[in-house]
């Protein structure tokens, strides 16, 4: 069992968000979704959460209300081993949202990603202080990081 799971907690958006990154990321799947009783300080019937997962990895979503925003304080981070699934991911999920400064975006719900290729921590921590300061210059220029751009900096 999952000890430490993402809670997002959305206006009222949850399983619109889920569907969303559940058809986006392979091996993902909605779980469970559940809807508001009477009482509740949202009416009845709506949608209240969703449990989905992304590859594997699991979430919870809640409708909360408008008073809940996301910030960047916060951000899920895509590991990607090629140039083609860093593409794939921030055409996906810069749709409706904008794009950030390197590798960073916020998607249609406001909600912060990085999609970063899995070798950027050993392009920017190299050996070599001048390489990784000329990787480093690379990839402040960047929105949507290039793998390629960033190995021959």
């Amino acid at each position: 069992m999952q000890t430490i799971t993402t809670f997002l907690t959305f206006n009222d958006q949850a399983e619109e968000a889920a569907k969303l990154y559940t058809s986006v990321f392979k091996n993902s799947k909605i779980n469970r979704v559940s809807h508001y009783g009477e009482g509740a300080p949202i009416p009845a019937g709506s949608v209240m959460s969703v449990t989905f997962e992304l590859d594997g990895q699991g979430f919870f979503a809640l409708n909360g209300g408008p008073h809940f925003k996301f910030s960047d304080g916060i951000s899920l981070f895509v590991n990607c081993n090629t140039q083609k699934e860093i593409d794939y991911y921030w055409e996906k999920l810069t749709e409706g949202g904008a794009p950030g400064p390197c590798g960073w975006l916020k998607d249609k719900f406001g909600v912060s990603w990085q999609i970063v290729p899995s070798n950027l921590g050993k392009l920017l921590g190299n050996k070599d202080p001048e390489k990784a300061k000329r990787a480093m210059a690379a990839m402040m220029k960047m929105s949507k990081l290039d793998i390629k751009t960033l190995e021959e900096a």
